[in-house]
This record gives structure tokens, sequence and C-alpha cells, in this order.
């Protein structure tokens, strides 16, 4: 497919979300405050949402609900597990919680549709290998997942505690989680559902090795962390949500990139067997 397209069906994706987040809007009232410039920057998010998702299921070979459903489970269940953490860090903002869950919800299944109509008429691309992602026994499966979980916890320790000098005084107003509950968030729930989050990714951009590690860690980066931390919000001050911006794009890319790179295989082009005289 050529790149007018490619664009034509993205910004077709963006508007679809935006009348997806309309109608959402209409049906579910959310007591949140706005804050200045938040329209615009909300406008950008979706763009960067649409351009993520839209260039996995261009690179897919779903064209049915498969794709309906990778396209409504992938932003939801980022945005689930993301809510479930901020209950449990920010008990005292006020936020109606119920309200988001549900606008968040209907949202992305109303998009899911319309980007299924969208996409599901473009042509499939041609892979020179077989799926990015090879059989494997149930305890290579579990050992995999475990790992991962496991990195999941330490890049998220590791780059928590370097901008933890800059919202500590954030979150002395708040309820922080003790060691262990917080290790069990992010081993037995975070990561898991991030871990299948990228496994979906990675089987949807159908690229080799090293390509696809990028293209997942990328991708995830800008629909876990990007798309929402761009925008202004009147819970995080400035302060806070660029520090945690800084951090949870970086740890999110590389938890990205190790997934699909523990999960994927190496795909090897054959050599031309031709003899020279």
């Amino acid at each position: 497919m050529n790149a007018p397209k490619v664009i034509v069906r993205l910004i077709a994706a963006w508007i679809a979300l935006l009348a997806a987040q309309m109608g959402a809007g209409m049906l579910v009232r959310v007591n949140s405050p706005s804050t200045p410039n938040q329209l615009p920057w909300m406008m950008v998010s979706n763009a960067l949402v649409a351009v993520a998702l839209g260039s996995a299921a261009l690179r897919s070979d779903w064209r049915d609900w498969r794709l309906l459903r990778a396209l409504f489970l992938i932003p939801t269940a980022i945005a689930m597990v993301n809510m479930i953490e901020g209950i449990v860090f920010l008990p005292n903002i006020g936020l109606d919680w119920r309200g988001v869950i549900l606008f968040e919800v209907l949202s992305f299944a109303v998009a899911a549709l319309l980007w299924l109509m969208i996409f599901r008429a473009a042509p499939v691309p041609t892979v020179p290998f077989g799926l990015p992602i090879p059989d494997r026994s149930i305890g290579q499966k579990i050992l995999r997942f475990a790992l991962c979980s496991a990195c999941y916890v330490l890049l998220y320790f590791v780059a928590g505690m370097i901008v933890f000098p800059y919202v500590r005084d954030f979150y002395a107003t708040q309820r922080i989680p003790s060691p262990g509950q917080l290790i069990a968030l992010q081993f037995f729930l975070r990561g898991p559902v991030f871990i299948l989050v990228c496994l979906t990714l990675l089987r949807m951009f159908r690229l080799p090795h090293l390509s696809g590690a990028l293209a997942v860690g990328l991708t995830f980066t800008i629909l876990s962390g990007v798309a929402a931390l761009i925008v202004p919000n009147a819970f995080f001050p400035d302060s806070v949500r660029w520090a945690h911006f800084c951090e949870v794009t970086s740890s999110n890319f590389v938890f990205g990139f190790v997934v699909a790179w523990v999960w994927g295989q190496a795909h090897r082009v054959p050599r031309l067997q031709h003899a020279t005289v």
C-alpha cells in the first residue's frame, strides 16, 4: 500500500477515535476538572494512539474479529491496569474512577469497531518468513512470563528510584503501598498484562527479530506512557507529570523491547546458493 493511502487510513483512525470519545462523553459523565490547553493535547494524544495502533493493524494479517479484538483489548488493557495503579497510589485526588473506567471501555469499544471498518480492506503485507513467535512448550512459556514479569518489576523500581526525589513531596500527600504490595501488583498484574499486550503487538507487526523488538518497544511506549502523560491534568503538577513521563517512557521502551526479543525468533534470509567461477 502506498504512503498516501496509509496516511488517509491513519487520519481516519484518528477521527474515529475522536468521534468515539465524543459519543462516549455524551453517555458517560465523568466528574473531572479540566485544565488549560487540555483539548489540543488530548487531540495530539489521540493522534499518537491512532498512529501506533493503526501501524500495527496495517502490518497485521488479521482482517476479521481477531483484529477487532486486538484493537479493543490493547488500549483497554493498558488503561485498566494504569487506572488500578492510580486507585492504589492516588486515593486522595477525588477522581471519579468508575466513570473514567466506563468512559474508556466504551470509547475503545466504539473506536475498535470503526477501526475494523477502516483497516479491514487494507492489503495484507507479505513477509518472507513465518510467524514472529515460535511454538514453545508450556514450561518455556511460563519461564518467559516469569522472567519478563521480573524484568518489569526491576525496571519499575529502578526508574521509580531515579525520579522519586522529584515526586517525593507530591506523594507525601497520598498513600504509598508497602514494597511487598508494590512487587505483587507489578509482578502478578501489570507485568503479565503488559507482556500479553507486547506479544499481541509483536504478532501484529510480523517483523524480524530486532525490527520487531524496536517496533514493539516504541509502540508500547507510545500507548502506555507518551499518549497519557503528554496531556495536562488537574491532579498531577507539571513537574510530577514530566518526571513520570521520563520514567515511564524509558522503562516501558526497554520492557517492550525485552519482551519482543525474548519471545520472538530470529528470521534468517537464506543465502543464495550461486557458485561463481
